[in-house]
């Protein structure tokens, strides 16, 4: 199978090019070409810009995709952009999204209001009504803040019949090149010697996560599936941690001899500047990709954490020579 990634030279994409050539697939990147080194030889780079793609029609028309997978789909433009240039030239699309759609993320952002829900949310579950939640942070209508959204990205891809398009809602995803660097807050303290105090809401706070590979290789699932287009899948672990369980887990695997503290409400270290309601999870139900789509995860938590921790170290060590 032909497969064209929009992006791919970052965090999740090297995972999942290394997947697809394995099981044989032929795969080209669309890149700017900043980031190559991280990416195997055997695939095509076709170099561009996102904001421009019928620039790189005739490219795209040589390697002739039989599937386009959108890391990069932001906002509604990204997503007019692609269905756009590839209906017509490709079979189907595989997109990235979030988790932020769901209401519940909303609520955890005091975005808007409503009742926590007791059960994870599943697939058909009610999405935010508050758009772009992160326009307050943003430095300019140009800024990526400013127009982020993946709920009109979701809606433009759906409603294009001609583009048939298979949506994957990703977790907290985490592993080595993380840019986020979702362990290191939890990782310097550990590795200081130091307990961790959190807020006795925090503590029984769950969030779904995934590892980085195991993400990939959800992403690989849907690119292969053909009966997938119009259907939207949760991806992440079965079941979400609290955060008490998710830190001590780290622990165990970084050598920690600490202790999770709570402490109360509020006197809680994050009580200065808290914006989150942690009585709102955000843990997903992930049943329905592992029912049809087979997924399950392909590196066990311990091992997933280790390799986390061993770069997040390797990264300290350097930034600090």
């Amino acid at each position: 199978m032909k497969i064209l990634l929009l992006g791919g030279t970052g965090f999740i994409g090297p995972y999942l090019v290394r997947q697809l050539l394995e099981k044989g697939d032929e795969v080209a990147v669309f890149h700017r070409g900043e980031r190559e080194a991280a990416l195997p030889e055997s695939m095509v780079h076709i170099h561009g810009d996102r904001k421009h793609l019928p620039k790189y029609a005739r490219q795209f028309d040589a390697f002739g995709p039989q599937v386009v997978v959108d890391l990069l789909a932001f906002n509604a433009e990204d997503a007019r952009s692609v269905t756009e240039i590839f209906r017509g030239r490709a079979q189907r699309l595989v997109c990235l999204s979030s988790m932020d759609v769901y209401r519940a993320y909303g609520c955890f952002c005091r975005l808007e209001t409503g009742p926590p829900s007791s059960q994870p949310f599943a697939e058909d579950a009610p999405l935010r009504t508050a758009l772009y939640p992160y326009r307050a942070l943003a430095a300019g209508t140009e800024d990526l803040f400013y127009s982020y959204d993946k709920i009109p990205v979701e809606q433009i891809l759906m409603s294009e019949e001609r583009l048939p398009a298979t949506i994957l809602r990703l977790p907290q995803v985490f592993g080595p090149h993380d840019r986020q660097h979702r362990l290191r807050g939890y990782l310097k303290q550990m590795d200081a010697g130091k307990d961790i105090a959190i807020s006795e809401e925090k503590a029984n706070w769950r969030w779904t996560r995934g590892y980085v590979e195991d993400i990939a290789f959800g992403i690989s699932l849907a690119i292969a599936a053909e009966k997938t287009p119009g259907r939207v899948y949760n991806i992440g672990e079965k079941e979400a941690r609290s955060e008490t369980e998710w830190i001590e887990q780290i622990g165990r695997e970084a050598g920690w001899r600490g202790q999770v503290v709570t402490v109360p409400n509020e006197t809680s270290p994050e009580d200065k500047k808290e914006i989150y309601n942690w009585n709102c999870d955000l843990a997903a139900n992930t049943q329905l990709i592992r029912e049809e789509l087979g997924y399950g995860e392909v590196v066990s938590p311990e091992v997933a954490l280790r390799r986390t921790i061993a770069w997040e170290r390797s990264e300290s060590d350097s930034s600090d020579t």
